[in-house]
């Protein structure tokens, strides 16, 4: 079978469905590819920052998470080295009510995402098995086969595949690289409620850095940061097995009432998984975009979780491409070929530092608080730690901008002929 599309984006992440949503504000129908039988919710959930949720107004669906989720107003943490126990407001990221930092469910933020988008506009049990070019009256088209058979045709092609991106291999970007960390979450239900206050609690001993964030009142998001087990050891996947390896290995020293979330936790939730990035001068001096095809998200910019960026970026992203698609919509009247490497190259551009610097910030944020550091590190780990908590504000807070509008209607059509 052959399919012609304007646009095809592959994975139906954040990343891919903001797209898809930011496309269909500025008049361009998009196709969703996602390998999965249905919407992903690896993670349980994520907390967004008021630059995610800046994004989520540009894309028009904030409204449906903000009247599902508190923001949180203050903070928590414990040094389990030295017992000290701080409690904190979030000054300096809860600049108003509306945009302050919440965490949500992952799969509901999917749902929000995906219902904005017409009907069959994710095509699920998608797996892209090839990627080719061709000329074609003076314009490139990107050819798509996939596992099943069939070859899909595109104008523009938006890799959002995540950490280990074919759209990215294509493009030529260096494969994400293992941090040395791993990272254990899941999802704590506690039917009659958990008692907790509304708070990021954050517990750090040694190498190890743990968290505590309530979504509801009856569910508790956790995870735990470590050293990845030694090469040749594997990681548990057994669901049951991870939570027995969490609480009585590398979270026994723990404060009981952690321990306690723990053994509470949905168990189709929780998952154990390697932390991987790209090294940030492989996305200032590489190929972001070539031609009529571009990555974002993971795709473009695996970052450890220090910061809590990922997911917003994503979300930043899909805003910039949409907004560079919708400008040359606009100075064109229509959607033209031969302007579509312009504008994915200057989405790329824009995108290239900021992704770079919290790829930076993020590893570098967790190096230097890293008990092993020798004494004389001390100044200037305290040093680095107040610059890059101050840059992290400024992240936290990031306005990536709107979409434009009258590019063309509203019905997502604006139709690309391919012969």
């Amino acid at each position: 079978m052959e399919m012609v599309e304007d646009v095809v984006i592959v994975g139906a992440g954040i990343a891919g469905l903001a797209t898809a949503v930011a496309l269909k504000r500025v008049g361009v129908r998009a196709m969703v590819l996602e390998r999965a039988d249905g919407l992903r919710a690896t993670g349980s959930a994520l907390t967004l920052f008021p630059n995610a949720w800046l994004a989520l107004d540009a894309l028009g669906v904030s409204h449906k998470l903000t009247s599902l989720y508190s923001p949180f107003k203050k903070g928590r943490t414990i040094n389990i080295d030295t017992g000290i126990d701080q409690r904190f407001p979030l000054r300096g990221i809860m600049n108003d009510q509306e945009h302050g930092p919440r965490s949500v469910h992952r799969k509901t933020l999917l749902k929000a995402l995906a219902d904005e988008l017409p009907a069959e506009t994710i095509r699920f049990c998608s797996k892209l098995a090839a990627i080719q070019t061709e000329e074609q009256e003076g314009s490139t088209i990107v050819i798509l086969r996939m596992e099943d058979g069939t070859i899909i045709k595109t104008k523009i092609l938006i890799g959002c595949d995540g950490v280990h991106s074919m759209v990215a291999r294509w493009l030529g970007l260096a494969e994400a690289a293992n941090s040395g960390r791993s990272a254990a979450r899941g999802l704590a239900v506690f039917p009659e409620g958990h008692g907790l206050e509304p708070e990021v609690q954050q517990l750090k001993h040694m190498d190890k850095r743990g968290g505590i964030i309530p979504i509801d009142d009856k569910e508790v998001y956790w995870y735990l940061t470590c050293t990845s087990p030694p090469k040749g050891a594997e990681m548990p996947r057994n669901s049951e097995l991870i939570l027995k390896e969490v609480s009585e290995n590398y979270a026994r020293n723990f404060p009981q009432h952690y321990l306690e979330i723990i053994q509470h936790s949905d168990l189709s939730t929780v998952t154990w998984a390697p932390l991987m990035f790209r090294y940030p001068w492989k996305i200032i001096l590489g190929n972001l975009s070539k031609g009529n095809i571009t990555v974002a998200g993971d795709a473009m910019h695996p970052m450890t979780p220090d910061f809590g960026q990922g997911g917003c970026a994503a979300l930043e992203d899909a805003v910039v491409l949409g907004r560079f698609i919708g400008n040359s919509i606009i100075a064109n009247r229509r959607l033209v070929p031969e302007n579509l490497a312009p504008a994915l190259g200057g989405y790329a551009q824009e995108r290239r530092w900021r992704a770079a610097w919290l790829i930076t910030g993020s590893y570098t944020l967790w190096w230097v608080q890293q008990s092993e550091l020798k004494w004389w590190m001390k100044f200037f780990r305290t040093a680095v730690s107040i610059l890059i908590s101050i840059l992290s504000l400024r992240n936290a807070n990031f306005n990536c901008g709107n979409l434009p509008t009258g590019s063309c209607d509203k019905s997502g059509g604006n139709s690309l002929k391919i012969h």
